[in-house]
């Protein structure tokens, strides 16, 4: 299995930057797409970003393209989401997810981590 634990989140400013880390343990990590999706207060899981094995690759949500990065560091296990020109809509709980092959949705990720808030003022 693979096990994820997110960091990183907090308390920031409208306009503001914050970076989300997601460290990966159990089987090789390179083996695996990585994504990250949020989910804010009365609304649906909603997909942000996704990175192929390489790190080649990788897949956005309409809503954060030109904000959001995502990479990763298959040496560190480590997959990151660079948050940019952050707005209060942004505000959710961030979640790490890993999957066999890249997927934009919540039911082809198999396994997921237990989130970072990140909360975004006005």
């Amino acid at each position: 299995q693979v096990q994820l634990v997110e960091s990183g989140g907090g308390l920031v400013q409208a306009g503001g930057s914050l970076r989300l880390s997601c460290a990966a343990s159990g089987r090789t990590f390179s083996t695996y797409a990585m994504a990250w999706f949020r989910q804010a207060p009365g609304k649906e899981r909603e997909f942000v970003a996704a990175i192929s094995l390489s790190g080649a690759r990788t897949y956005y949500g309409d809503s954060v393209k030109g904000r959001f990065t995502i990479s990763r560091d298959n040496a560190k296990n480590t997959v990151y989401l660079q948050m940019n020109s952050l707005k209060p809509e942004d505000t959710a709980v961030y979640i790490c997810a890993a999957n066999s092959i890249i997927a934009t949705t919540v039911r082809q990720y198999k396994y997921w981590g237990q989130g970072t808030q990140v909360t975004v003022s006005s």
